[in-house]
């Protein structure tokens, strides 16, 4: 009976060792080419995506832009890698920061300058994609 059993064991497992070895050939049309290339030019190109920023500074009165200008700058030289976007909409200058994908990604940053920025918050806004790079397959 132990016999049997084995037999019938290796008789089902033969074909699927076997079936492991070969070649996968990918018939696609040309025109699925097109079409990802199109997509990859379009994500390269395209100006804005939703997103999110934190807003640091907002002030309405006669040396607002200046102060805007000094916040921006402070900034900028201490956190050299993260983009600060000078606004004005009537009657305040703001100081937004950041290109984050994630209202999660947002906040976490706000949680590390809330000490220098109490006033700080999360703004859904428009914002610059970030750059791709090139996969190289073979």
């Amino acid at each position: 009976m132990r016999f049997v059993i084995s037999f019938i064991f290796v008789l089902f497992l033969l074909p699927v060792a076997f079936a492991q070895q070969g070649s996968v050939q990918i018939v696609a049309d040309e025109k699925i080419d097109l079409l990802i290339d199109k997509h990859k030019y379009l994500n390269r190109h395209q100006a804005v995506l939703d997103g999110w920023r934190v807003q640091i500074f907002f002030d309405a009165g006669a040396n607002s832009k200046r102060k805007a200008t000094e916040v921006q700058s402070r900034f900028t030289s201490r956190y050299s890698g993260v983009a600060a976007y000078l606004s004005f909409k009537e009657p305040y200058y703001r100081i937004r920061i950041g290109d984050f994908r994630t209202r999660i990604e947002a906040e976490g940053f706000l949680q590390k300058i809330k000490g220098e920025y109490p006033n700080a918050f999360a703004v859904s806004e428009k914002i610059n994609p970030p750059p791709l790079t090139e996969v190289k397959t073979e």
